[in-house]
């Protein structure tokens, strides 16, 4: 097959370009969405809020997905009439319970140390595929892998009281975020066998996204003062989202998970440095050593994959 024959998203270049370009971009979310909370006056007890705020952003992102995919022509029929469960399980998990914990932790916890600590989800994905899937193996590499990713946690939640310890409402939300992407990342398998990956990412955003705004709203959930730099911080993550998942769905569904899964390692170190510069966060040097280990431990849980 010819360079012109190759399918865009399986063209070495653009698999990396994409896949970084993702990356990046969820890494600039840590301190858009703490920033976020300031321009709109959100608090980190206004639980209702932080919910609004979060389903309106993967609302907006799945309804630009998929009138995209209705513009590009995209199937949208399902595959069978039970898929539409297995879609709705995926929405919840993948956005609804991901990003409420996601959203609640980060309000109660420095940006650098979320970043960090969300790289967990690689390392339970890694554990609960050789659980549920045959083919994946536990091997020396990923045992190595995951010990190294697990030390970076330990380093992270180490040092003195005004460096940071683990929080329950900050941390503890944070590792449950964690859990649901790797979950997530287990569904996602299945996802492209029912409906075009393309329309299911818009399904899952629009869906968890909806599943947010009601109960936010039902919980008295407001943003409480608007502003035009808050309204653009908002609109910048919706990109990063319509972008983010878009490109790293399809990815997955054309190549080898281990090939793009390694571009994550990225993402907790652009969390956390762009956190300190945008937020002003003091910085530590146990992030250097964790995000260190935790994009080690990837790297090596990934490198041999084909």
């Amino acid at each position: 097959m010819t360079a012109q024959e190759t399918p865009l998203f399986r063209r070495p270049f653009w698999v990396v370009f994409f896949a970084l370009t993702a990356a990046i971009l969820w890494g600039w979310a840590y301190p858009l969405i703490k920033m976020g909370f300031a321009e709109f006056g959100i608090t980190p007890d206004m639980t209702g809020s932080k919910m609004l705020f979060a389903g309106i952003r993967f609302s907006m992102s799945g309804m630009i997905i998929l009138s995209l995919a209705k513009g590009t022509k995209r199937k949208f029929q399902l595959r069978k009439k039970s898929d539409l469960w297995y879609i709705l399980a995926f929405a919840l998990v993948n956005t609804t319970l991901h990003y409420a914990f996601f959203y609640f932790g980060l309000s109660h916890s420095e940006g650098a140390r979320a970043a960090i600590l969300n790289s967990m989800s690689v390392f339970m994905l890694v554990i609960l595929a050789c659980i549920f899937f045959e083919s994946d193996k536990f091997t020396l590499g990923k045992a190595v892998g995951c010990v190294l990713g697990f030390a970076g946690i330990v380093a992270l939640n180490t040092g003195s009281e005004a460096s940071g310890k683990f929080t329950f409402l900050g941390d503890g939300m944070i590792i449950l975020n964690a859990l649901c992407s790797a979950v997530a990342g287990l569904l996602t398998r299945g996802l492209s066998k029912r409906v075009d990956v393309f329309v299911g990412t818009g399904y899952s955003l629009f869906l968890g996204g909806v599943l947010l705004v009601i109960p936010g709203l039902l919980a008295g959930g407001s943003l409480p003062c608007i502003t035009w730099q808050g309204l653009l911080i908002l609109f910048s993550l919706i990109c990063i989202s319509t972008w983010g998942f878009a490109l790293y769905n399809k990815l997955l569904s054309c190549n080898p998970v281990g090939k793009i899964a390694i571009f994550n390692s990225l993402i907790p170190v652009v969390g956390a440095i762009t956190s300190c510069l945008c937020l002003g966060e003091p910085f530590y040097w146990k992030y250097v050593w964790a995000g260190a280990l935790a994009a080690t431990g990837i790297y090596i849980i990934n490198k041999g994959k084909k």
